[in-house]
């Protein structure tokens, strides 16, 4: 069953930047980022089952740069992993190694059931391409890993707001509301869709489907969306003859986001 969680971010710009090992072998975060000083929301992939973000996540954390420096807060799934390196594990138990030291985030799940959990930050080297990252359990053993970060977007806090949404596409007859609802929360932006008719009954976005919500009128649906892309997205709709399935791209101008 997937879990919907609520997580108290204190303050997302505000994150410390933790210091990384700077001994031979180690990775370093000096160099220039490829981003802007700001807030970005990135996918944090790891080689392994055993370390990975916290499922209500879906591999994404929030990526801080400051002074031309990356750095990603990523939060487990429990306090198992005590320590984490910006190196490999034998760099890890060198003399003078500096350590990532967790933080306790707290994590509260729709049965209304509250844990807390460690999260670190992660200096990030680059973007895209693997590097490497090692971990210390509970049981003191070293683990080697490779992560990556990638496909960073401008971060919106958690909150309901507006934004402009453009449709285009398939006949050429369907429209959209415009501004439409939009939803920040937990990494992930949900996009309320108001379309001009009652006959659509689900959409799909990256090979996922979602129905049509309850309710009277004209048909709405709740998507994750990406600000400021293309995004190529399908509609059932049930007007004609038969039932048929059609292509549009939405684009949602992040210009235009206001809050609620």
């Amino acid at each position: 069953m997937k879990k919907c969680i609520s997580i108290l971010i204190l303050s997302a710009l505000c994150l410390l930047l933790a210091a990384c090992g700077q001994e031979a072998g180690s990775v370093s975060a000096e160099a220039s980022a490829p981003l802007p000083d700001g807030a970005y929301v990135a996918e944090f992939r790891t080689d392994g089952s055993m370390f990975h973000i916290n499922e209500a996540y879906n591999n994404k954390a929030l990526l801080t740069v400051k002074d031309g420096k990356m750095t990603i807060h990523i939060t487990l799934p429990s306090k198992n992993t005590v320590n984490l390196f910006c190196g490999t594990a034998e760099k890890a138990q060198a003399a003078g190694a500096v350590l990532l030291q967790p933080t306790t985030d707290s994590v509260t799940y729709d049965d209304g059931c509250t844990e807390e959990v460690y999260g670190f930050d992660v200096p990030v080297p680059y973007l895209d391409d693997e590097f490497d990252c090692a971990l210390i359990g509970t049981k003191g053993k070293w683990y080697d890993h490779k992560v990556s970060v990638s496909n960073p977007v401008p971060f919106v806090p958690g909150g309901e707001y507006t934004v402009e949404a453009t449709l285009t596409g398939g006949t050429g007859k369907a429209s959209v509301e415009s501004p439409a609802k939009l939803v920040s929360k937990n990494y992930t932006l949900w996009a309320e869709i108001v379309w001009s008719s009652s006959h659509y009954e689900y959409m799909i976005v990256d090979d996922v489907q979602y129905d049509r919500l309850e309710g009277d009128g004209n048909s709405v649906m709740r998507i994750p969306v990406v600000l400021d892309q293309d995004m190529t997205v399908s509609a059932l709709t049930t007007a004609m003859s038969e039932p048929h399935l059609i292509e549009y791209t939405l684009r949602f101008d992040s210009s235009t986001v206001k809050a609620r």
